[in-house]
C-alpha cells in the first residue's frame, strides 16, 4: 500500500499542476476578452463559460490541495464525514476523494 500512497501523491502534485496550467491557459486574473467585440452576448457567454470552467477548476484544486495536506497530516484516505477509511477503489478512481462511498451517496 505505501507505494500506491506514495504513486496517489506523485499522480495528485501532477493534477496540481495541470489545473494550474489550465487556469493560467484560461487567463483566470486576466481580462482577455476583446472590448471592441461587436456581438456583447455572444462575449457574455464566452466569460460565462470561462468562469463556470474556472469554478470547477478552482474546486478540483481545492479537493486536491486537500487531499495532498492530509498526507502531511498522516489522514489520507480518511472519510471526512464518517471517519472511516476510503475504499482503494474510489482512491484509484478518485484519489483526491473526501469521502467514502458510502457518505458521497447519502449527500445526493
Amino acid at each position: 500500500m505505501a507505494g500506491s500512497i506514495s504513486e496517489r501523491r506523485d499522480q495528485l502534485s501532477a493534477e496540481r499542476e495541470r489545473v494550474w496550467v489550465q487556469l493560467a491557459e484560461l487567463g483566470v486574473g486576466r481580462d482577455s476578452y476583446d472590448e471592441g467585440f461587436a456581438d456583447t452576448g455572444q462575449v457574455t457567454a464566452e466569460r460565462g463559460e470561462v468562469e463556470a470552467l474556472a469554478g470547477s477548476l478552482r474546486d478540483t484544486l481545492s479537493d486536491i490541495d486537500a487531499a495532498l495536506s492530509k498526507f502531511d497530516a498522516g489522514t489520507y484516505g480518511q472519510c471526512e464525514e464518517c471517519g472511516g477509511p476510503i475504499s482503494e477503489a474510489r482512491l484509484e478512481a478518485a484519489p483526491a476523494a473526501r469521502t467514502c462511498i458510502e457518505c458521497a451517496s447519502k449527500r445526493r
